[in-house]
């Protein structure tokens, strides 16, 4: 397999970059910078690439936030939510179309070098608040990218049936290095502990009763 990952340098993009070496496949990895709030992520990811010794860019479309108005991850004049996933506010941090985006972006950066595989990390927990992250989504994307060239291209998302305590779980044993992954939504000097990224972080921590490397504010 020859794969090109998308990289946020969260935990589970690193968990999916550590499998992928692991499993003796060629892999690049590619971050984009699409608008996001903060660029802690970005950084992050090129730590992460050093440590696991991959190819890795970063792809500047800082100006597509501008275009993708209403979330609180492009925007920040919304607040950024604090809570549980399962809490209503949490939906202003849907990005609007973002994985069909980013997608398309990886999908013709593998093609250009003669890869066969996108590879994103995509789980169940993702699905019942973005619709970019559902099985079905991945599926449509799929048969899309396989119309839109001659060559074929396989859409790997390993994790659609696992949750984030799963992943702890994974990264675990792959040795992958959670410590230096990067996961709040306010990209301050440390994790918040309070947006819903930082609440599911250390819930999944605790149920795979793991010790959380994770700094937080509280």
């Amino acid at each position: 397999m020859k794969a090109v990952v998308l990289f946020s340098g969260g935990l589970d993009s690193t968990v999916l970059a550590q499998q992928l070496i692991r499993q003796e496949a060629e892999v690049r990895l590619l971050s984009i910078h699409y608008g996001q709030r903060h660029q802690k992520e970005l950084e992050h990811s090129t730590r992460i690439a050093n440590i696991l010794g991959s190819p890795h860019q970063i792809l500047d479309f800082s100006n597509l936030g501008k275009l993708l108005h209403g979330s609180s991850l492009t925007d920040k004049a919304i607040a950024l939510p604090e809570g549980h996933y399962a809490e209503e506010s949490m939906k202003s941090t849907v990005v609007p179309n973002r994985n069909m985006i980013l997608l398309s972006l990886a999908a013709g950066h593998a093609l250009s070098i003669g890869f066969d595989t996108i590879a994103y990390a995509a789980h169940a927990g993702d699905h019942t608040i973005y619709p970019d992250c559902r099985p079905e989504f991945a599926n449509a994307m799929e048969t899309a990218l396989n119309l839109a060239d001659w060559e074929p291209l396989r859409l790997h998302r390993p994790f659609v049936n696992l949750t984030k305590k799963d992943l702890v779980h994974l990264g675990d044993q792959l040795g992958a290095p959670l410590h230096e992954t990067w996961s709040c939504y306010a990209g301050r000097d440390l994790h918040c502990g309070k947006c819903g990224t930082c609440v599911e972080r250390k819930e999944a921590f605790s149920l795979a009763n793991i010790p959380d490397p994770t700094k937080y504010e509280a």
